[in-house]
């Protein structure tokens, strides 16, 4: 980029900075998460941790990763809309994956909302992101916009799902301290 040019995406810094700064964070007390969980005296079942652990991880680290496309200094708009498509491609695989493995486990019985929380939003989010991409690539900002609204969708269902899965664990562990208080 020329010394002195404005990045096409520059009245979107402070957006980016807020939304990559906090998937960051969360990332981080996703791992606290992860190490509450393993505390926890439950059998550790693969295809659960699958369905429910890592999707959250992999939805906060596609909004960094969304922040940090959109923050980089490019001259125009192509690449990025490349490199967001591609993400949004790969995030609508990554659901249906998650969405067949969901169906297979059976360490937990979905109900409806985790239906539309783990599987539902996030395909919607990738999708928007996907379509939001293929706008901006068209040279239409106003797909910035359906992107935003995709990087902020994953963003709540991982902070949904890091708490679902945060009071899951605090009432195992209320029911396996209080079993062995019993002892």
């Amino acid at each position: 980029m020329e010394p002195g040019a404005i990045s096409p995406f520059a009245a979107w810094e402070s957006f980016y900075v807020i939304v990559g700064s906090s998937a960051a964070a969360l990332t981080g007390l996703q791992f606290v998460v992860v190490v509450l969980s393993a505390e926890v005296n439950l059998p550790r079942n693969e295809s659960a941790t699958s369905v429910f652990s890592n999707p959250t991880m992999v939805h906060f680290c596609t909004v960094l990763l969304i922040a940090a496309i959109l923050s980089a200094p490019w001259q125009g708009v192509s690449v990025a809309a490349i490199m967001l498509a591609a993400s949004g491609a790969a995030g609508l695989i990554y659901v249906l994956r998650i969405l067949f493995l969901a169906r297979k486990q059976t360490a937990y019985q979905l109900v409806l909302e985790d239906w539309i929380w783990h599987t539902l939003l996030p395909f919607l989010a990738y999708g928007a992101l996907l379509g939001g991409a293929l706008v901006l690539w068209r040279e239409s900002m106003s797909g910035l916009y359906v992107i935003a609204a995709s990087a902020l969708l994953l963003l709540f269902s991982g902070i949904h799902n890091a708490w679902d899965a945060v009071t899951y664990i605090a009432a195992m562990r209320q029911r396996t301290g209080s079993t062995e208080d019993q002892e």
